[in-house]
C-alpha cells in the first residue's frame, strides 16, 4: 500500500511540475531545472552520496587524462544534479507537447556516419549511454532523421513508466523492454530499423564482461557486441552533450568489430572498445554522465596491500 501511494505521489509530482514548466520560456525553464537539480542535491542524500563516491573513486583516472577540466568530487556531483534537473524540465516540455522547438534546436554532427551505416541495409545498432539528455537525443533523432526502437528497463513505478512510454511513442519512436528483448532486437534489425542501446549500467557477472571503466573494473553488458556480430548490423556510437546553451548530438564512424575467432574473446574486446567511447565522453563532459547510478556495485573490491591488511 505504501509503495502504491509513493508511486501515485511521484506521478502526481511529475504531472504538476510538467504543467508548470510547459508555461515557461526555454531559457527560464532551464534555469528552473538547475535550481531543481541543486535542491535534489541537498535532499536526495542517498544518490548524492553515490555520485560523490563514484566521482571521488574515478578522479585519479580522470586527473591523469589530457584535457581534464578539474574539480572536486562534490563540485562535479552538484553540477551533475544540475544537468539532471535540466533534463527533467526538458522531458516535461516534451510530455506537454511543448518540445518541438527543443527538438528543432538540437545540432547533429557526424550524420554522414549514420547515412553510411544505413546504406548497408542491415539496420543500425545505435550505441550510447546515459549522457546529457539521452531521452531528447532519441526523440530528436526519431523526429528529424529516423525512428529508433529504444531498449529500456521498465520503471519500478508503473504509472511513470506509462508516461515515459507515451512520450517516446508520441514522437514516433518504439520501445523494446529488456525482459524478452533479444528476439525483438533481431526482428527490428532484420527489418532495417535502428535499435538504441545504452551500455553503461551495471550488470550481473553472468551477463557481462569485466572491463576497466574510469580506472576501475566494472561488469559491462556484452549483449550489444554479440548482437552486432550475429546480425551484421553496423554499430554506430553516438552521444549528446550541452554546449553553449545547445544540445549537440555527435555520431561517430561505424565501430569495426573484433577480428578474433573466439566469439567470447571477440565480445570482450568489442565491449572494452565501446566502453572507451563512454570514458572519452566523461573526460570531456564529466558533469553530464549519470554518476548517480551504482555502476560498480557488482565489481570486485580493490586489492588490499599486505601492510594495510593488518591495520
Amino acid at each position: 500500500m505504501l509503495k502504491q501511494i509513493r508511486w501515485y505521489l511521484e506521478t502526481a509530482l511529475f504531472v504538476a511540475v510538467s504543467f508548470a514548466v510547459a508555461l515557461l520560456p526555454d531559457r527560464v525553464a532551464l534555469a528552473a531545472g538547475r535550481c531543481i537539480g541543486r535542491l535534489f542535491f541537498r535532499l536526495v542524500k542517498g544518490r548524492r552520496r553515490v555520485a560523490i563516491e563514484n566521482i571521488a573513486a574515478s578522479l585519479p583516472f580522470l586527473e591523469s587524462q589530457p584535457g581534464w577540466r578539474g574539480g572536486t568530487a562534490e563540485q562535479l556531483a552538484r553540477e551533475t544534479f544540475e544537468n539532471l534537473g535540466c533534463c527533467v524540465v526538458e522531458v516535461c516540455k516534451l510530455y506537454r507537447g511543448k518540445g518541438q522547438g527543443l527538438i528543432d534546436s538540437v545540432e547533429f554532427r557526424g550524420l554522414e556516419h549514420y547515412e553510411a551505416a544505413l546504406a548497408k541495409g542491415k539496420g543500425i545498432a545505435f550505441i550510447t549511454a546515459h549522457c546529457g539528455n539521452w531521452e531528447l537525443m532519441a526523440l530528436a533523432f526519431g523526429v528529424r532523421h529516423h525512428e529508433i526502437s529504444v531498449v529500456a528497463r521498465r520503471q519500478d513505478n508503473p504509472h511513470l513508466n506509462a508516461l515515459i512510454e507515451k512520450i517516446r511513442k508520441a514522437y514516433g519512436n518504439g520501445v523494446i523492454y529488456k525482459d524478452g528483448a533479444l528476439r525483438s532486437m533481431f526482428a527490428a534489425l532484420k527489418k532495417q530499423e535502428i535499435v538504441g542501446l545504452l551500455i553503461d549500467q551495471a550488470v550481473h557477472p553472468d551477463g557481462g564482461v569485466l572491463v576497466d571503466f574510469l580506472g576501475r573494473p566494472a561488469w559491462t553488458i556484452r549483449l550489444p557486441a554479440l548482437i552486432g556480430r550475429k546480425s551484421g548490423a553496423p554499430m554506430v556510437p553516438g552521444f549528446i552533450h550541452r554546449e553553449g546553451g545547445k544540445n549537440i548530438v555527435t555520431l561517430y564512424p561505424e565501430y569495426q568489430m573484433s577480428t578474433l575467432d573466439d566469439p567470447e574473446l571477440a565480445a570482450a574486446e568489442d565491449t572494452r572498445a565501446l566502453t572507451r567511447f563512454i570514458e572519452e565522453y566523461v573526460i570531456q563532459h564529466p558533469t553530464q554522465w549519470y554518476w548517480v547510478h551504482k555502476r560498480w556495485k557488482n565489481s570486485p573490491a580493490p586489492a588490499v596491500a599486505d601492510g594495510a591488511a593488518s591495520d
